[in-house]
């Protein structure tokens, strides 16, 4: 396993994604909600990875909820970054990463897949987070 390092601009928030997967030949995905676009996400995922994501200051951490309100987007109060969206909780939670938010985001380097959720159900959006998103592990929360 490689890991990709990153976080916010401040460094209150940093990442640690953990993957065997060539950078270059990752999925990145593309969502077009309006949240996604107005950050210019690119986000990404290794379901047989693992995402760590340590808070230094909680106070300085937004979680933000919209539309079906089934995940958590992590975003810093102090320098705006988006870094990460989160599923569920404890040992269920699955996570993306924002590639923009790593270190070394430049070797993500394969064109984003533009995607569209807004069809899916409550159900079908859970199912597939469960499925094509990574474990998840918090510190500082």
């Amino acid at each position: 396993m490689t890991v990709h390092s990153g976080g916010c601009h401040c460094g209150n928030i940093r990442l640690s994604f953990s993957t065997a997967l060539d950078p270059a030949a990752l999925e990145i995905r593309a969502c077009q909600c309006s949240f996604c676009t107005r950050h210019g996400s690119r986000a990404a995922a290794d379901p047989n990875g693992r995402l760590v994501v340590s808070v230094a200051d909680r106070d300085r951490l937004q979680v933000y909820r919209f539309g079906l309100r089934t995940a958590d987007y992590l975003v810093c109060r102090d320098c705006g970054v988006y870094v990460a969206a989160i599923a569920g909780q404890g040992d269920d939670a699955t996570a993306v990463v924002i590639v923009n938010s790593l270190d070394d985001r430049a070797s993500f380097s394969r064109e984003p897949v533009a995607v569209w959720f807004d069809t899916e159900t409550r159900e079908q959006r859970l199912a597939r987070r469960r499925s094509a998103w990574m474990p998840v592990e918090i510190e500082g929360i």
